[in-house]
């Protein structure tokens, strides 16, 4: 009986690898990343609203660090991203200096993906915008799902990684971000 639990294991393994692949194309990992502080080039603007309906604009966070979370209810592995981002979030959302988004690009009504939220666990406590496809991730470079983006506080593109991304590597690609960036207005230079 002992290897009946061990094969069990092992194909559960599987299955979820294999949905992860067929999320991200089997590209995982960093898509892009200017790790010399230079950009991958400007991020395409867009307005969205959140499940609350209010509209989000792209273009109005120019001097903020943005995280793009791409992600799709159909997406097996994005139900993990949430809690990573939210960990980041609880630490910098008083600061100001940055702001996390999650944009859901299969097409979910709002009731859907507060229902998916629910039943996965992974309510996010960013803001989720709603209304975009996939041709909004792949402007942005991302070519499977869950995708993360950073926008330095000038609007050009930082990094894209297709894949989970921890809290931890969170922190390490906005900092690479916010010493590439000049100091903003009223910062000592």
């Amino acid at each position: 009986m002992g290897g009946v639990p061990r094969v069990l294991a092992l194909a559960g393994a599987l299955t979820f690898w294999s949905l992860a692949l067929a999320c991200s194309d089997g590209r995982q990992g960093a898509q892009g990343a200017a790790g010399d502080g230079s950009a991958l080039g400007p991020a395409p603007d867009f307005s969205h609203p959140d499940l609350e309906g209010r509209v989000f604009q792209l273009s109005e966070l120019r001097g903020r660090i943005v995280v793009i979370d791409f992600w799709a209810t159909w997406c097996p592995p994005c139900v993990f991203q949430p809690p990573e981002l939210n960990a980041f979030w609880e630490r910098h959302r008083e600061g100001g200096e940055y702001v996390v988004v999650g944009i859901e690009v299969g097409g979910a009504s709002v009731e859907e993906i507060r229902e998916w939220a629910e039943e996965h666990d992974a309510v996010a406590e960013y803001p989720i915008l709603t209304g975009a496809d996939e041709d909004l991730a792949r402007r942005f470079g991302a070519l499977g799902f869950p995708a993360l983006v950073i926008v330095s506080p000038e609007g050009q593109i930082h990094s894209v990684h297709v894949g989970l991304t921890t809290a931890q590597e969170l922190e390490e690609q906005v900092a690479a971000v916010a010493a590439a960036s000049p100091p903003s207005e009223g910062e000592a230079g």
